[in-house]
């Protein structure tokens, strides 16, 4: 294995980024450890790597780490350390839950955890003042929790989930104009007057869920958040 990515170890000690997708990888590589002091972007998609080593902290210039498509099922809380951390992208493992260092990831702003065992929603991403979008679909949350109301978020993807309830803290999250909820366990009631009134949510994509549409539109608060949803299209066309 040492020689097979050698080269791309000596390129990414010029370059700070390096890309070991598709390697054949069945670990955490030890001759990352090099890059340290460098390393700004790194890809270890479609490997075959349980585990993240606790050395993952000592890469405190890291931007963008993805492992899309490999076998982790946690992550290590020195992943905290990593302050400039601005992307996040572990789609298709076989994750359950996060650290609770995630909360200290002050510079994230995107994180893409598609097709995983998540069962809870990870109120770690909190508080996190940059984080723009976060994309959970294709888990196993329940619910959203009173916690989400310091999710500063643009875009939260909770798609294809099994989410039969939502806390109406979902109306203080004070950025979150995007939120996907299709293909849950949703019940009309679920969507009260004051998430239809008083939230920022400018796209409520609930298709799927066990209601028929035509009584989403009777929603008290419908007109509400039409108001909003059309102020926003205006914006972009």
């Amino acid at each position: 294995m040492g020689n097979s990515i050698k080269p791309n170890i000596e390129r990414a000690e010029k370059t700070g980024a390096c890309n070991l997708a598709k390697a054949g990888l069945a670990e955490f590589p030890g001759e990352l450890l090099r890059l340290t002091k460098n390393l700004r972007t790194l890809d270890l998609s479609e490997n075959k790597i349980p585990s993240i080593v606790p050395a993952i902290g000592q890469f405190t210039m890291m931007k963008s780490f993805t492992m899309n498509d490999n076998r982790l099922v946690s992550l290590p809380e020195e992943i905290g350390k990593l302050k400039k951390l601005e992307t996040i992208s572990l789609n298709e493992n076989r994750i359950t839950r996060l650290p609770a260092s995630l909360s200290q990831l002050s510079s994230l702003r995107t994180l893409s955890l598609n097709h995983n065992r998540i069962t809870s929603f990870p109120s770690q991403l909190c508080g996190l003042k940059n984080l723009d979008s976060v994309d959970l679909s294709h888990n196993s949350i329940t619910q959203i929790s009173d916690d989400v109301k310091g999710l500063q978020a643009i875009e939260l993807n909770l798609n294809q989930n099994q989410i039969s309830k939502i806390s109406e803290s979902v109306a203080d999250c004070p950025r979150l104009k995007v939120l996907r909820l299709e293909e849950n366990c949703l019940e009309i009631t679920s969507l009260t007057p004051r998430i239809m009134k008083e939230s920022q949510i400018a796209l409520l994509a609930i298709e799927g869920n066990v209601f028929e549409m035509k009584l989403f539109h009777r929603l008290d608060g419908y007109d509400q958040y039409m108001e909003r949803y059309t102020a926003t299209k205006k914006k972009f066309y």
